[in-house]
């Protein structure tokens, strides 16, 4: 083989290479200081309560090129913020989170649906209080880039569902307080 011959095989071989490296999926650790999940629901109809869980963590896997990925997140449900210290207390206890025997919540996803190029829905199993429910996430918003401060490759996003919190056994004067719970998640992760 010629030199020249053997030089643009190398060529070839090192960009099918690259570009495989390129397409490989990203680990992201999920950023506590700017994820937070918050809960919303009817409070006798008089008012829609907002609170939230300030401890989170867990891992994204995002692969652009093969628009695939997954999300394990982990909810300290103990990091309850109701905007009330009594209040937070009394979420915890057994008629509702019942934080001392389940002290986590956990989203794993089981499919992550693109359009075009950016997930439109994470279908996964969300865990409270030992109960598992398939849930669908609706992506809102969603962002790939390198971070501005980091320079390391992170990713943001909004999403929502909404469950019935009878269905995990949470359902203390229901119809009266909303058993319908909206869930948000404001999440940014970045790789390490």
């Amino acid at each position: 083989m010629t030199s020249l011959k053997k030089l643009a095989a190398a060529l070839a071989f090192a960009s099918l290479a690259a570009g495989s490296a390129l397409a490989a999926p990203v680990t992201y650790n999920v950023d506590g200081s700017h994820t937070f999940p918050r809960f919303s629901y009817s409070h006798f109809g008089l008012s829609t309560q907002l609170s939230s869980f300030s401890n989170t963590t867990g891992k994204v896997v995002f692969d652009a090129e093969a628009k695939t990925g997954s999300v394990d997140i982990v909810i300290d449900m103990k990091s309850v913020n109701t905007g009330s210290a009594l209040f937070n207390g009394h979420i915890q206890g057994e008629d509702f989170l019942d934080t001392a025997k389940f002290p986590t919540a956990t989203f794993k996803s089981t499919k992550v649906v693109f359009e075009g190029d950016k997930p439109k829905a994470i279908e996964g199993e969300l865990t409270i209080k030992g109960v598992t429910k398939p849930v669908t996430l609706t992506v809102t918003s969603f962002q790939a880039m390198p971070h501005p401060m980091m320079k390391k490759p992170a990713l943001g996003a909004n999403a929502f569902t909404t469950v019935k919190r009878t269905e995990f056994n949470a359902g203390k004067y229901a119809p009266y307080v909303g058993d319908e719970v909206r869930i948000d998640i404001a999440i940014e992760a970045v790789a390490p």
